[in-house]
C-alpha cells in the first residue's frame, strides 16, 4: 500500500472510529485529504476537523481513544485550544482540531471534504469552506509590495552592517521575499497549481516555475545576505521603476566595505 492509500485508509478508519463514540458527528477532511485529493502524495499528512454535538469537545481533546483504536499514537501535543499534532506509530502525521458546529462560523478554512457523517444526523450539514474569514495574503497593488521589498532590503542590510546577521536575514530573506510573493501574480503568469490562502510560498516551485529559478540566488544564508539582497533588487529593478537614490543606498551598504568589515557593528541602536 503506498502512502496515499495508507492516508485515505487511515482517514475513513478514523471515521469508523468516531461512529463508535457518542457525541460525534462528523469528520472533514482538509487540505490534501480534503478536496484537493489531486495534490496527495508520498510527502502528504492528515489535516481534518472532527465536528462533535455541543458539551463534547472536551470529552474529544481529552481522551484519544477515538484515535488510539485506529492505530496506536507515538506522539501528540495540544498545540491550540481546540486540537492536537499527532504522530501514529507507524509514522503517519496529522494536524486535528474539534468543534462544536456553531464555532465553524468563526473558524477560517476551505477545501473540505464529507469523510465521515453520522449515519443517524442524516440532515446535519456544514460549510465546506469558510473563505471570508481568511486573511488575504496576495496584495492587487504593485507599488506597496515593491516599496515595502526596498525598505526591508535597506534596513535589513543596516542591521549585518551592524552585526545584526539574524534580523539582518529575516529582514532581507524573510520580509522583502514576502512582499515580492504578495504581488507576484502581478508579475509572472501563476500556473494553476492549488495556491494555497494561507501561504503564498506553498507550491511556488509550480505555480511561478520562472521566479523559483531566481530564488537560489535571494536566499544565500546567514553569511550572506549583501548578495542576497543585491539579487533582489536586480529582480526589482527588473520589474518596477525603483527609486534611484534607495537603489543607490542600498547597493551602498551592501558593498564589502560597508558589510564584510562590519564597521559599525558595535553600534547597536
Amino acid at each position: 500500500m503506498n502512502r496515499r492509500e495508507l492516508l485515505l485508509n487511515r482517514l475513513e478508519e478514523i471515521g469508523n472510529s468516531l461512529e463508535g463514540k457518542d457525541g460525534a458527528l462528523l469528520l472533514l477532511g482538509l487540505g490534501s485529504v480534503g478536496s484537493e485529493l489531486g495534490r496527495l502524495d508520498e510527502y502528504s499528512d492528515l489535516d481534518f476537523f472532527v465536528i462533535v454535538e455541543p458539551g463534547c469537545k472536551a470529552r474529544f481533546l481529552n481522551n484519544l481513544d477515538w484515535l488510539e483504536d485506529v492505530y496506536p499514537l507515538a506522539y501528540s501535543f495540544m498545540n491550540t485550544v481546540d486540537g492536537h499534532k499527532i504522530m501514529f506509530r507507524d509514522g503517519i502525521y496529522g494536524e486535528y482540531a474539534v468543534f462544536e458546529a456553531r464555532e465553524l462560523d468563526n473558524i477560517p478554512y476551505r477545501g473540505g471534504r464529507i469523510v465521515w457523517k453520522h449515519p443517524r444526523k442524516a440532515a446535519f450539514e456544514v460549510p465546506l469552506a469558510n473563505d471570508r474569514l481568511i486573511p488575504d495574503s496576495r496584495q492587487e497593488e504593485l507599488a506597496y509590495a515593491i516599496n515595502e521589498a526596498l525598505t526591508n532590503l535597506y534596513v535589513g542590510l543596516c542591521r549585518f552592517a551592524r552585526g545584526e546577521k539574524l534580523s539582518a536575514l529575516r529582514f532581507v530573506q524573510g520580509s522583502a521575499i514576502g512582499s515580492i510573493l504578495s504581488v507576484l501574480h502581478l508579475i509572472e503568469k501563476e500556473n494553476d497549481h492549488f495556491p494555497d490562502p494561507f501561504g503564498n510560498e506553498r507550491r511556488l516551485e509550480q505555480r511561478f516555475p520562472r521566479f523559483a529559478t531566481l530564488l537560489g540566488g535571494m536566499l544565500l544564508g546567514y553569511e550572506h545576505v549583501p548578495e542576497s539582497a543585491l539579487a533582489i533588487l536586480n529582480f526589482l529593478e527588473s520589474v518596477y521603476p525603483v527609486n534611484e537614490r534607495l537603489s543607490e543606498e542600498i547597493r551602498k551598504l551592501a558593498t564589502p566595505e560597508e558589510c564584510r568589515d562590519n564597521k559599525i557593528k558595535n553600534n547597536m541602536y
